[in-house]
């Protein structure tokens, strides 16, 4: 058996939550099934220091705003494993509030967001929820035998690129697919190749100022082939960065904006 004093008990704790927050082992559901073995068996002592400080602790925003709380996290963790039917307490993306029955199953992990993948029993279908837009979630003690299960993260990835944006962009990438991809993941994009070493993939956004704003971040070099709603947004995003950091120097190759052959601007 392995021996740890209280305080080496609850570094580990605290680092195992750490690392399922931020992925940085890769593997987010092993660094939450050991955690939760680890409180199963802490002294009440620690496990009440460890829940002083998940209501303690405060996390810088992350670019999608909205956080879950570890507390939270640690909670559809155990309704995952514990195989019994739970009363989800949650809100759409409109503030709408909701309870439902649901059979939980996994949970689910994509770029900053955690995907909480239940069967809905009132519809009788395999549903995913934003973890972060959950307010409780309340065993029943009901078992429940999962049948057929499907796979978490191909459903989450489904769900994500079926979801109707009010403004597309098509944008041409200077990469092979391969290279596309680990920019834009799948879950973001629909990626077409143009050529061996290009790249055509299609965003989605609420707003053109937001894509335009998310194309920045990329750091890449691109060229946007429409709509020019998103073009216009992205130049003149791009000329406020210049101006605001201009010195009278002129700016650098990779930043330089230049008309297209064909009349559009690229960026």
């Amino acid at each position: 058996p392995l021996i740890l004093d209280d305080e080496e008990a609850l570094a580990v704790a605290v680092a195992l939550r750490e690392a399922a927050l931020s992925g940085v082992l890769g593997s987010d559901q092993a660094a939450l099934s050991a955690l939760l073995k680890l409180r199963a068996v802490l002294p009440a002592r620690i496990a009440d220091r460890l829940g002083e400080m998940d209501a303690t602790f405060v996390h810088t925003p992350r670019p999608e705003g909205r956080q879950i709380s570890p507390g939270m996290l640690l909670e559809l963790a155990a309704a995952c494993r514990r195989g019994e039917r739970a009363r989800l307490s949650y809100r759409d993306h409109s503030g709408r509030a909701s309870v439902r029955d649901v059979d939980p199953y996994r949970l689910v992990r994509t770029g900053l967001r955690w995907y909480f993948v239940a069967r809905d029993v009132a519809r009788d279908q395999w549903r995913t929820f934003r973890a972060d837009r959950v307010v409780q979630v309340q065993p029943t003690g009901q078992p429940v035998e999962l049948v057929d299960p499907p796979d978490p993260a191909l459903l989450v990835s489904r769900g994500i690129a079926s979801v109707v944006y009010p403004v597309y962009g098509r944008v041409r990438l200077p990469h092979p697919v391969d290279q596309a991809l680990r920019l834009v993941p799948p879950t973001i994009g629909t990626h077409h190749p143009d050529g061996p070493d290009a790249t055509i993939v299609e965003i989605g956004a609420n707003d053109a100022e937001q894509l335009a704003q998310y194309l920045l971040g990329l750091g890449t070099p691109l060229r946007v082939l429409s709509p020019d709603e998103v073009r216009e947004a992205l130049l003149r995003r791009t000329r406020e960065l210049l101006e605001e950091n201009g010195d009278g120097r002129p700016p650098s190759p990779r930043s330089t904006i230049r008309p297209s052959r064909s009349g559009s601007t690229p960026a």
